[in-house]
């Protein structure tokens, strides 16, 4: 069995803690390990085999050092653009069918999302222990989530009278419903909610997927023609996959599947009831995370103790970044603060958080798309502040890690290292600076820093110049395959 996260997701209803290149199956919301880790964690015991991670290329580095913290690896596909989940498995499938030796069995597919949470993990493994039999016979497997209430924001699988094992046939797939269709659902106890978590044998999903979108098919087999593998990464060509229509599983082939009178369904359910969430929104995480006596919840953004005061405040989620925040009289609110974005809503209004996210987006603003602090795979760097013609940074190289040798038009660079030593060259020479110490790139210049040490570089530094843009930037050589 293949494990297939799926990681291309924006998140924007967590903004401003997720954001476009940070969304939040990398954060840490629920726990000490981030959302995609956790997914990927979950899996112990249950398959031997790495995950394959799909995700956007610009999230690739992220990916790998998020396995790499729990010793996995695992193939990482690169989509060039965003198509669904119905190209993105279909790209998984024929990644394990090229990997398979003739006469051997096509893999199963576990396709999950990278930003669930499911609290009780032996109960998961349990479900899809129940759905294997009948996907390695053949069927296409789904996990339904018993539901606690009449929910309007998911999709529901009804699940039909016949029985194979530990799994039940599906009768439909149906849409969102509203108040009192949800009330029905759940009064007649042979609803689940969809929760996007699919199993099914690689070569018959492509067999599916060729019988009901050969359109889907065809630009997925294009673009797998021409892949370029680097080191775990899997780069399929960008051309034909721009061409791939975006649709979903659901849409694509599990709707249409269910849909078929027959008396062999081909769609199976295994009920999963484990404390599963998608985290859809602010308000879905204050439900499932640990309370106070006042039914309040804290989480730190920085990765640390919540600096929070809560006073006469209650039924309220309040996440801390790295300054001090307190709430006075409030009740049923939700309060995130980053280091430059500030967000305080209704715990009721919180699913219209995209409208901000899109206010933001048509003001030509880049709040929605980076956090102050941005990560790199070589490390990360802090815009501490900025003005006219001068912008400063705090820069943090990771031991062994070297920035690209490049060059700007625009602006000059002091460096002052803090903490570590410093690799640099500048020109034709190459020198180290230790702390306390720093030195002056030009205009021009020719330049590269790398941490030839043990420790974490931290350097400050300091631009000047007529255009401080990250896009004034001319690689002439680079470690991780950036243009």
């Amino acid at each position: 069995m293949i494990p297939v996260i799926m990681a291309g997701g924006s998140g924007t209803r967590l903004w401003p803690l997720s954001r476009k290149a940070f969304p939040k199956q990398f954060l840490k919301l629920n726990g000490n390990l981030t959302m995609l880790q956790q997914t990927a964690a979950r899996l112990d015991g249950l398959s031997e085999v790495d995950p394959v991670v799909i995700c956007n290329e610009d999230h690739r580095f992220l990916v790998a050092e998020q396995l790499r913290a729990l010793n996995k690896q695992g193939s990482i596909i690169l989509e060039p653009v965003g198509r669904n989940t119905a190209p993105a498995i279909a790209l998984a499938a024929m990644q394990a069918m090229k990997q398979i030796g003739e006469g051997e069995e096509a893999p199963v597919m576990l396709i999950l999302a990278a930003d669930h949470v499911i609290q009780n993990t032996e109960a998961f493994q349990d479900a899809v222990k129940k759905l294997l039999p009948d996907v390695k016979a053949g069927k296409f497997g789904t996990l339904g989530i018993v539901p606690t209430e009449p929910a309007t924001g998911y999709g529901y699988i009804q699940a039909g009278e016949a029985e194979y094992g530990g799994s039940q046939a599906v009768k439909q797939f149906v849409e969102k419903p509203d108040k009192a269709t949800a009330q029905e659902y759940l009064d007649a106890g042979n609803y689940y909610w969809n929760s996007g978590m699919f199993m099914v044998r690689s070569d018959r999903y492509l067999e599916e997927l060729k019988t009901y979108r050969p359109d889907i098919f065809a630009a997925c087999e294009k673009a797998m023609l021409d892949t370029v593998e680097d080191m775990n990464f899997v780069r399929v060509n960008k051309a034909a996959f721009e061409t791939c229509p975006d649709e979903s599983i659901d849409y694509a082939i599990m709707e249409p599947l269910s849909a078929m009178a027959s008396a062999n369904p081909q769609v199976v359910v295994a009920p999963l009831n484990a404390g599963w969430s998608d985290v859809g929104s602010w308000s879905a995480l204050w439900e499932i995370a640990e309370k106070c006596e006042n039914g309040n919840a804290t989480l730190n953004a920085s990765d640390g103790v919540s600096d929070v005061i809560l006073e006469q405040t209650t039924n309220s989620f309040v996440a801390s970044s790295d300054r001090l925040v307190s709430v006075l009289g409030l009740d049923n609110v939700v309060v995130v603060d980053t280091a430059d974005a500030l967000l305080v809503a209704h715990k009721d209004k919180v699913q219209d958080v995209k409208s901000i996210v899109n206010h933001l987006k048509s003001g030509n603003r880049s709040e929605h798309i980076s956090h102050r602090e941005v990560y790199r795979p070589w490390g990360k760097y802090d815009s501490v502040d900025s003005g006219k013609r001068y912008q400063v940074k705090r820069i943090t190289v990771t031991p062994g890690a070297k920035l690209s040798v490049q060059m700007h038009h625009h602006r000059a660079e002091h460096w002052i290292v803090v903490s570590g030593t410093a690799k640099v060259t500048n020109g034709d020479k190459t020198y180290l600076v230790t702390e306390n110490e720093s030195t002056y790139i030009p205009i021009g210049q020719v330049h590269a820093l790398e941490n030839p040490g043990v420790i974490e570089l931290e350097m400050i530094e300091v631009q000047s110049g007529s255009y401080l843009g990250e896009d004034d930037i001319v690689r002439f050589n680079d470690l991780y395959g950036r243009a």
